[in-house]
């Protein structure tokens, strides 16, 4: 279920002078669900280990040649060459036909996916080869908006912990866990607004 952004936003100013400060300058959240879950685990494949320029280009191609929409029938019918003209790799050729697989078998039940807990999605999605934790919880809170993700493995997570509190080096899981636990039941708002500080456009 979606959260209640003005009653989140609240209590993270409440709870957390170091966020709040952040808020402040950053105004409302804009976290809008992406509702095409099969297209945003294909991008997030995509998106692996490539700038974000990179991969918004590859996406793009790769759309244009599926015709305009992202589906697990497409990426099964598409020839291996086509996905290599649009700079997609062999590895993820297979992810992506992998996941378009598991989707079809049902495997990945999107109608079920907003009833499930947040671990049994992550169970679920990480059964795809490619997609990891990671990749599982960046969908929790960008495709399902899911209020209480906190994405410990983040490197722009850890990085905007680490300049927000002043700490002497990048902060690890249970220190991240320790800073968060005021920021509860809003961990993913709160992430939001740690990746905004750094001046990049949150997803």
């Amino acid at each position: 279920m979606p959260f209640d952004f003005s009653q989140a936003q609240l209590h993270l100013t409440q709870a957390d002078p170091v966020l709040a400060a952040i808020i402040s300058r950053h105004g409302p959240c804009t976290l809008q669900p992406q509702r095409r879950y099969f297209t945003a685990l294909a991008e997030a494949i995509l998106s692996q280990q490539l700038s974000v320029k990179a991969a918004a280009t590859i996406f793009k191609r790769f759309k244009e040649k599926l015709g305009g929409h992202v589906t697990p029938e497409k990426v099964l019918h598409l020839p291996a060459p086509q996905f290599r003209a649009v700079g997609i790799s062999r590895q993820k050729t297979g992810y992506l036909r992998d996941l378009a697989e598991k989707w079809q078998a049902g495997l990945i039940a999107p109608r079920r996916l907003a009833k499930m807990s947040d671990e049994d999605v992550i169970a679920a999605l990480t059964q795809v080869k490619g997609i990891g934790r990671w990749t599982a919880e960046m969908f929790l809170i960008f495709s399902l908006l899911r209020p209480d993700v906190l994405p410990v493995d983040d490197l722009g997570f850890r990085k905007g912990v680490q300049i927000a509190y002043r700490l002497r080096k990048l902060p690890e899981a249970k220190r991240l866990t320790q800073i968060a636990a005021c920021w509860r039941p809003y961990r993913s708002m709160a992430t939001w607004y740690i990746w905004a500080s750094l001046d990049n456009k949150p997803m």
